[in-house]
């Protein structure tokens, strides 16, 4: 009887502890409506601040690897460049972010980024290399895009996928609502995001090993 109640004890903590384990799995690991870690960091060009600098603008968040077929998608429809465009003029500051780590076949330096980055037409404020993992790690960045919107009083009022088609063709741009266009518009018009978390899809981030 004893042994019963030890093993069943047992079976009951193991339950309990795999339960915890998929909650923290599923759990984001940055809290919409709170708010959003500060980080510093160097562009692939020099420039040099941090996510706190930017206190009274909206800020994208957006991790990509140009590699990724999932990115590929939407640099080769021309849909991620035309949002940077239409945003950052309108004062946002959309920060880019490749976090694989130095190693991986998809890894830039800071020179390639800077080919990269002219061939692809990107116009985000600032390319930002995280080769190290720490910025893509403090906000639970999975997939590459991940996309994250902090508002004007530095809350995350966004975050998930670019768009609510999961492929990589380019042909589903069109017929997708695109997520980063709905949640910037609503913010910039002072409203609070309807859609204020999707599960973002995309290649993994490739954290350094």
């Amino acid at each position: 009887m004893k042994k019963w109640k030890l093993t069943s004890l047992s079976a009951l903590a193991i339950a309990l502890v795999m339960m915890l384990a998929w909650a923290g799995e599923s759990r984001a690991e940055v809290e919409t409506d709170k708010p959003a870690p500060d980080f510093s960091f160097t562009d692939i060009e020099g420039a040099s601040g941090k996510l706190s600098d930017f206190k009274g603008k909206v800020v994208v968040l957006e991790w990509f690897n140009h590699g990724c077929p999932f990115v590929r998608k939407h640099y080769d429809s021309n849909k991620m460049q035309s949002l940077q465009r239409k945003y950052t003029e309108k004062d946002v500051v959309w920060i880019a972010i490749n976090s694989t780590g130095e190693g991986y076949q998809d890894y830039r330096n800071a020179e390639e980024s800077v080919r990269d980055v002219d061939s692809n037409g990107t116009s985000a404020t600032y390319v930002v290399l995280d080769p190290e993992g720490k910025i893509g790690t403090l906000y639970g960045a999975k997939t590459t895009p991940h996309i994250f919107i902090i508002n004007k009083d530095g809350m995350l009022v966004y975050q998930g996928a670019a768009d609510d088609i999961k492929s990589t063709d380019v042909a589903d741009i069109e017929k997708a609502d695109n997520y980063i266009d709905a949640a910037l518009t609503e913010v910039l018009a002072g409203k609070p995001v309807s859609v204020p978390e999707t599960k973002s899809y995309g290649c993994s981030v490739k954290y350094k090993r």
